[in-house]
């Protein structure tokens, strides 16, 4: 096994077209983050998939049991691949994802999913400051428009600022293709 570990963070149905927070660009972004899995265990790379559910059985999505909290097919992980559940948008807070990693003495970390401003963001600079060698593969991680202060902000403007402050101090920010080219080991 390598020492490097992909992360796929919350590509879970909810995100998706009939889930209760569509994001945009997640149907490429789950193609791409396919590709990145596919790649990793051709390459014998550790592979864990984090899934987001809330605690409170009033939240608006993401709840225990439900189809929405499911991961989607397109990146279903395989039986002998590990399955985290989280309940913050930083995986690695009260998870044991350190330990795992650690156990396995991963130095480097890729990190894949959703959304790119809230648990893309929490997880790559969590995983920065234990020290792991991090990239973010901008084009298999999604997000939606927001909105501040009465301005709407669009996906894509979204997007760039994350993957902007992300290369600007915590990891190498590169694309699907980039990575099964092998430039970023």
């Amino acid at each position: 096994m390598s020492q490097r570990a992909i992360i796929v963070v919350d590509i879970q149905n909810e995100y998706f077209s009939n889930g209760k927070l569509p994001l945009v660009g997640i149907e490429k972004a789950a193609v791409n983050a396919a590709a990145v899995i596919e790649h990793a265990r051709s390459t014998k790379d550790l592979i864990i998939h984090v899934r987001h559910e809330f605690t409170d059985p009033d939240a608006p999505f993401f709840n225990p049991g439900t189809e929405g909290a499911e991961i989607n097919s397109v990146v279903e992980p395989l039986k002998s691949e590990t399955v985290l559940l989280k309940h913050y948008p930083n995986s690695f807070l009260e998870t044991g994802l350190k330990e795992m990693l650690d156990k396995q003495g991963i130095e480097e970390v890729v990190v894949i999913g959703a959304m790119s401003h809230m648990c893309i963001d929490a997880t790559s600079r969590a995983a920065s400051d234990f020290g792991y060698k991090t990239t973010i593969i901008h084009d298999a991680c999604a997000t939606l428009d927001l909105e501040f202060d009465g301005t709407t902000v669009p996906a894509a403007q979204v997007h760039a600022a994350m993957m902007a402050a992300l290369a600007f101090a915590y990891g190498t920010v590169t694309t699907t293709s980039e990575l099964i080219a092998g430039g970023t080991r």
